[in-house]
């Protein structure tokens, strides 16, 4: 059985520490060997989401930007907004140019709910057209779109409602994707329908550093199983309304979600780390990853709350499984805590400027696992908080090596999308944390793109790929 195997995929990922393999590439190929690893029609490009990018928003982030906690911490740690941020919705022209220079034939970008419905029942057909027209443009470049509907914002009318708390949002987003299904379907095909549920869940629900800012993994769960059965109506939302087959495949539409996936290493050989990190695998990677195949949503938190339910729709939604992958987590049980752990990086593993483990050997991981599930995996985001910039080649060439390894060991690698295009406001952190490919001058009025070293790693697998980056 499938799941079954997955579960062991799993256990191994959780119980050895593997040494990383030799390289499959080697730096004398230049990823020359790419077209005989990977399909035809592999999709290379980056990804963004609107809250971080667009600027010029007005949702439950920007008001949860200006508040702090009780104890007078703001709640982002550089004490930034998002504000301006790159102005990418008045410099998408210019974004397209950057992807053309990278040789990306793809580009995944979310749609902003609170932009397109203001307030309630309000359409603005203006903004849905400049949506349009950004899918209408990235196809004229020979790049794929990939459409996220929720990546963590919500409109504050919905927020004030209760959001994810209350059973109504999920028809509130059905309805919001069907209406976005219908004006952009003629140009897309890929759609995703949510970003992350897990870690929305935990980080607004466990963790309380986005908003509502609760910490009862209680609502957790409950969050979480609302955002999969979301997902369950607005897949079947998009299939009713984008009837269009944009890219010739002969298939109109394409549908998964972003699941961030990580490895979650018990800190020591003892039962109870054992344990945790067995429950904190299936809580935050299995259950998404299974609701498909079963039909089911079946999440458990010993002592907390218990979850098993058949939902409506939810068997077979997923055509593909995105799979956001950044690194991996040591765990020691701690049982006052909210998720019932402590996670943390060992002091001895090279780390990222946001402190998380960079550890390519865990995609390779991780695709294994969830090409068991015999659907197409997408790697929907992969990237490092790098402000230097020094890192981010050694970084992006040992993933794309991982899932080069992993592919030709029979996994059905669709695609890789690099986060991110540009840096961007990340969410809590602030604009500290730089991801981008392309480094952003916040301070600039044009809000400035310069390459960082990594753009010439990124050129060298377009062309191994057979793409064919443009001059800067």
């Amino acid at each position: 059985m499938k799941l079954a195997r997955i579960a062991r995929i799993g256990h191994a990922a959780l119980t050895k520490d593997p040494h990383p393999p030799p390289c499959v590439l080697g730096a004398e190929d230049a990823f020359s060997s790419l077209r005989s690893s990977l399909p035809a029609s592999f999709l290379l490009g980056t990804a963004t989401a609107s809250h971080q990018i667009e600027g010029g928003l007005d949702n439950d982030w920007t008001d949860w930007e200006r508040g702090a906690s009780r104890e007078g911490e703001p709640h982002i740690k550089d004490r930034t907004v998002s504000g301006a941020a790159c102005d990418s919705w008045n410099r998408i022209e210019e974004d397209i140019a950057l992807m053309r220079r990278l040789g990306a034939n793809a580009y995944r970008f979310s749609v902003e709910w609170s932009r397109l419905e203001p307030t309630e029942g309000a359409w603005n057909e203006e903004a849905a057209d400049r949506y349009l027209a950004w899918a209408l443009a990235l196809r004229a470049a020979g790049i794929e779109p990939m459409v996220t509907l929720h990546h963590f914002t919500l409109p504050r009318w919905v927020a004030t409602q209760g959001g994810w708390m209350k059973d109504r949002t999920i028809e509130l987003l059905a309805s919001f994707s069907r209406k976005v299904a219908k004006k952009l379907g003629s140009a897309v095909d890929l759609w995703c329908t949510i970003n992350e549920p897990n870690v929305l869940a935990t980080m607004s629900y466990v963790k309380g550093v986005f908003p509502p800012g609760l910490t009862d993994s209680r609502i957790a769960a409950q969050v979480q199983a609302r955002m999969l059965k979301a997902h369950a109506r607005m897949a079947e939302a998009i299939r009713e309304a984008d009837t269009t087959d944009a890219d010739g495949d002969g298939r109109a539409t394409q549908i998964g979600i972003a699941h961030h996936v990580r490895i979650f290493q018990p800190a020591t050989r003892s039962p109870l780390d054992r344990l945790i990190a067995g429950f904190t695998d299936r809580f935050f990677n299995e259950a998404i990853a299974s609701a498909p195949l079963t039909g089911r949503i079946e999440l458990d938190i010993p002592g907390v709350i218990h979850i098993d339910e058949a939902v409506p729709g939810l068997l077979g939604s997923f055509d593909y499984m995105g799979i956001n992958y950044y690194g991996r987590d040591h765990v020691r049980a701690e049982l006052r805590d909210p998720s019932l752990s402590k996670q943390y990086v060992p002091a001895d593993r090279p780390v990222s400027d946001l402190g998380w483990d960079i550890y390519p050997e865990g995609l390779y991981q991780v695709l294994k696992r969830y090409g068991a599930l015999g659907l197409p995996v997408y790697v929907t985001e992969n990237g490092i908080a790098d402000k230097g910039g020094e890192v981010r080649p050694s970084f992006l060439r040992a993933h794309f090596e991982a899932l080069v390894r992993a592919a030709r060991e029979g996994v059905d690698v669709r695609g890789y999308f690099h986060w991110s295009l540009l840096d961007n406001f990340e969410w809590a952190e602030g604009y500290e944390p730089r991801f981008g490919l392309f480094r952003v001058d916040f301070d600039h009025p044009d809000k400035r793109r310069t390459p960082t070293p990594a753009v010439e790693t990124f050129q060298e697998i377009a062309r191994g790929l057979g793409l064919r980056p443009e001059p800067g």
